[in-house]
């Protein structure tokens, strides 16, 4: 389950927003040579208003503190890289600042997944 796309109201922000996940995504799997960005996932991206903020949720597997953490640091190095690129390829009057962060929501679902589970097998031997 992805994180929903979230910025500005009005018609043509949720298309930006849109497009900055769809070309970061790319960017992150095909572009970035950095060995601490693995298994990444974006999940998500909100936008501030003027356009000057974008916060790129992010999942990456394994999702061990480690790995999270050598991760964010990969993406946080390439936001420079990452941001002129998005200047490239999107035409807007202000190229966000990028702003990662790891998206805990699956972790969060798996595990209240597996207490319903538990809930479950605990009320079939009642």
């Amino acid at each position: 389950m992805s994180r929903q796309t979230r910025g500005p109201a009005g018609g043509r922000a949720p298309r930006v927003i849109e497009q900055i996940h769809h070309e970061l995504a790319n960017m992150i799997r095909g572009e970035l040579k950095d060995p601490r960005v693995g298994m990444v996932t974006v999940t998500g991206v909100e936008l501030t208003a003027d356009y000057a903020y974008a916060t790129v949720y992010f999942t990456v597997l394994p999702d061990d503190p480690e790995s999270v953490a050598s991760t964010l640091a990969g993406l946080r190095r390439a936001a420079g890289f990452l941001r002129s690129q998005l200047f490239r390829r999107i035409r807007i009057h202000t190229t966000p600042e990028l702003r990662f962060a790891h998206d805990t929501s699956t972790a969060h679902g798996m595990s209240m997944s597996r207490l319903i589970d538990e809930a479950n097998l605990r009320r079939a031997d009642d």
